[in-house]
């Protein structure tokens, strides 16, 4: 069905103007007739191939989706804030935010630096684990879904809404042969996604079922990437695991990834530490139980000396 500007759905919602088209249908900008604030609208995917009765089933599937997505909070992903049947459709009634999506920004503006994938994907990652942890999984995690805010936010949209089969070039294999989204497929999605960001090109090419793209740009990033992109589901990192290793690549280090070229590093003993007594006359004691090498102070660095040790190394 098309819909005209000022077409009031779920007796609130007024329709005010088209903001966006993706795969899924229109999204329109809209007007909360109760809360007197500005929504976003979408109409929520329906096979078109199903018509009449045979398409009511999918109808309140969608209609459920949505009611359970409302349950996602979190910074990181556009709000659901409610979800209507209108007539033969069903309408997600969501956040408004001004922005712009991924796909669009990377074809302006080319790829991203590992550090700018690793801050993206640790916002994106942990919004998705919120959704996990309340049995909601997204199912297709791409850069037409993700939305680059204008005011320097990051925010994942359609989180548990119906939608069509997710893009090949991000979808895990799993899902290809018929299996249901899981919280594993949405981490293969997403190192898919950031793998394409900072490459140029998705990880097994536009069908997702190509020869394996060798990672030359990823540096830091890519030993997470390649745990999130393993055939098998069960050996793929959880979605709290992955934020972690991506908030560490955005703050310099890299847990652990060793490079596959690199020599085995030697088995580290603890030394035992002898703390050696201050020499009189006496002088005031370094506050005993501080770990900290140097505090910031004033914006400037003060090195303080805590404790002089005695190293055995083995």
């Amino acid at each position: 069905m098309n819909y005209a500007e000022g077409t009031v759905v779920g007796k609130r919602y007024r329709l005010d103007q088209p903001i966006g088209r993706g795969r899924a249908g229109i999204v329109w900008l809209a007007f909360d007739t109760m809360l007197h604030r500005t929504v976003a609208a979408k109409r929520l995917y329906v096979d078109p191939t199903l018509a009449g009765e045979a398409a009511e089933p999918a109808r309140r599937t969608a209609l459920l989706e949505a009611r359970q997505a409302t349950r996602v909070v979190h910074a990181g992903a556009i709000a659901v804030y409610d979800a209507v049947q209108y007539e033969d459709d069903v309408w997600a009634v969501m956040e408004y935010v001004p922005c712009r999506n991924m796909a669009d920004f990377l074809a302006e503006h080319g790829e991203l630096s590992p550090q700018q994938a690793a801050y993206l994907g640790h916002r994106l990652g942990a919004a998705l684990a919120t959704a996990h942890a309340i049995g909601v999984t997204h199912g297709a995690v791409e850069p037409g879904n993700v939305l680059l805010c204008d005011d320097g936010g990051v925010k994942l949209t359609d989180i548990g809404l119906s939608q069509p089969p997710a893009d090949p070039a991000y979808r895990a294999p799993e899902l290809a042969r018929g299996v249901e989204p899981s919280p594993a497929s949405d981490g293969f999605s997403l190192g898919a996604m950031l793998f394409a960001a900072v490459e140029g090109v998705p990880p097994f090419g536009e069908d997702g079922t190509g020869t394996p793209v060798v990672p030359r740009r990823c540096g830091a990033l890519t030993g997470t990437l390649l745990k999130l992109l393993r055939d098998d589901p069960d050996l793929r990192p959880t979605m709290q695991d992955t934020v972690q290793s991506l908030r560490a690549v955005t703050k310099g280090r890299e847990e652990g990834l060793v490079p596959p070229t690199a020599p085995a590093l030697p088995t580290v003993v603890l030394p035992r530490v002898i703390t050696v007594p201050p020499p009189p006359p006496p002088a005031a004691p370094a506050p005993a139980g501080s770990m900290r090498p140097w505090l910031l102070a004033g914006g400037g660095v003060v090195l303080v000396v805590l404790v002089v040790v005695l190293v055995l190394v083995l």
